[in-house]
């Protein structure tokens, strides 16, 4: 069975960061990641620039990847933002909204019900632009704010959601609080024939890795990840790292399933990162390395 994983690094991974890259430098990162095989990155958001300046010249990066048959997507949280991303050509579009409104309104000033009416616009204006728009329903397994978001609320939005039959719903742990037994709770009541699921996890407090198994083994076909585990996100608190792909990739590949990732040139990748952003990043592979040992 093969997993599509879709590389977060070069967006929700340096989102966090303190150092601020140039598009040059973010584009390279996914130049190299595209390199090591990875065949879908989610490469910059359309956002405010004064709210997230690691984010600035969206467009600029674009110009500079080499996508060389790899799917470039685009996150979006606004209207504003998918027309930005469609001006620059993003075919596969994400469009992002928490399950809590005391988040939705800290990260795009708007509520969960105006959010849900937002995805059934864009969706509808997707399909007519002949362009994928995802979406991605943070805060699924527990808000910084609210606390506890319970499983039925999520339920109903994602089978909302489903009705509108999006490219893809992608249920997203922001800040790391998820257990396995929610992953199944949750991909058990939403699993469908028509809709792609996937999960978008953080390794905050250690279980990132025990839920994206569970997510597999309950019907996710889609795992986003981060190149090093960088990452989080800036409006919520101590929201800290994604999973690391290359420790993701190690996992998977143990495991049983196909990625079509190079595991050791990813490890090169991690490494470079390491440099440019002049400090060790989360992930343990990269400096563990692979087994059994290469060559």
């Amino acid at each position: 069975m093969k997993i599509q994983i879709v590389e977060v690094g070069a967006r929700d991974g340096l989102q966090n960061e303190t150092r601020v890259l140039e598009p040059a430098v973010r584009a390279e990162l996914v130049n190299r990641l595209i390199g090591a095989g990875l065949g879908r990155l989610e490469a910059v958001s359309f956002v405010n620039p004064a709210r997230v300046p690691q984010m600035a010249g969206a467009e600029e990066v674009l110009g500079l990847i080499r996508p060389r048959g790899a799917e470039v997507a685009g996150l979006v949280l606004n209207e504003k933002g998918y027309e930005r991303a469609a001006a620059a050509g993003v075919r596969d579009i994400r469009y992002s909204f928490p399950a809590s409104d005391a988040f939705a309104r800290r990260n795009q000033n708007s509520t969960v019900s105006e959010s849900l009416e937002l995805a059934a616009r864009l969706i509808g204006r997707a399909r007519v632009d002949g362009r994928r728009l995802g979406v991605v329903l943070g805060t699924a397994f527990g808000c910084p704010f609210e606390g506890e978001i319970p499983a039925r609320r999520v339920i109903a939005l994602g089978e909302r959601l489903l009705e509108l039959q999006p490219g893809e719903l992608i249920l997203a742990d922001t800040i790391g609080v998820g257990v396995p037994g929610q992953v199944r709770e949750l991909l058990g009541a939403l699993s469908n024939p028509v809709v792609p699921l996937g999960l978008h996890l953080h390794n905050t407090r250690n279980t990132g890795y025990a839920n994206a198994l569970a997510g597999v083994e309950s019907g996710a076909v889609i795992l986003d990840s981060s190149v090093g585990g960088i990452g989080g996100c800036p409006f919520a608190p101590k929201a800290t790292g994604n999973i690391a792909t290359e420790d993701l990739v190690y996992l998977l590949h143990r495991s049983g399933y196909a990625t079509g990732i190079d595991l050791e040139q990813l490890l090169e990748v991690s490494v470079w990162l390491s440099e440019v952003l002049a400090k060790p990043l989360p992930g343990l592979v990269y400096k563990a390395g692979g087994f059994p040992p290469a060559g």
